[in-house]
C-alpha cells in the first residue's frame, strides 16, 4: 500500500493527513513534512491516521522528533487510528505523549 501525505498549517494548527503505509522508507517523508510545518511553529499537530494501515517504530521515532523539534509546548492529536497502531502507541508508552481521539477538535 502506498504513503500519502499533505499538510496544512491554519492558525498555529498543523494538520497532516497520513495514509498506507508508515515504514522506514515513508518516515524520511514524514519528517521532511514535520520539518517543514515546524517552521510556522504551530502550537497543535494534528495527525489523521484514519487511513494508516500500518507504522513502523520509524513512524514512532517521527513522533518523538515531532515533540523536540516543535517544542515541548506543542500538543499532539492522533486522530482516528487503527487499532494495530493504539496497540503499538501503549506498548511503547506513546499513547501518554499524544491524545488518541475520534476527531478534532476533540
Amino acid at each position: 500500500m502506498d504513503f500519502t501525505i499533505n499538510s496544512e498549517v491554519v492558525d498555529k494548527v498543523a494538520k497532516i493527513t497520513l495514509s498506507g503505509e508508515l515504514d522506514s522508507l515513508s518516515a524520511r517523508v514524514f519528517q521532511k513534512e514535520i520539518e517543514k510545518v515546524a517552521l510556522q511553529s504551530p502550537t497543535e499537530l494534528v495527525l489523521d491516521m484514519e487511513h494508516l494501515a500500518f507504522m513502523s517504530s520509524a513512524g514512532l521515532r517521527v513522533l518523538i522528533f515531532s515533540k523536540q523539534k516543535m517544542g515541548v509546548g506543542l500538543t499532539i492529536y492522533v486522530v482516528k487510528p487503527q487499532e494495530a497502531i493504539v496497540d503499538t502507541l501503549e506498548k511503547t508508552g506513546l499513547q501518554h505523549s499524544v491524545n488518541i481521539v475520534d476527531q478534532y477538535p476533540a
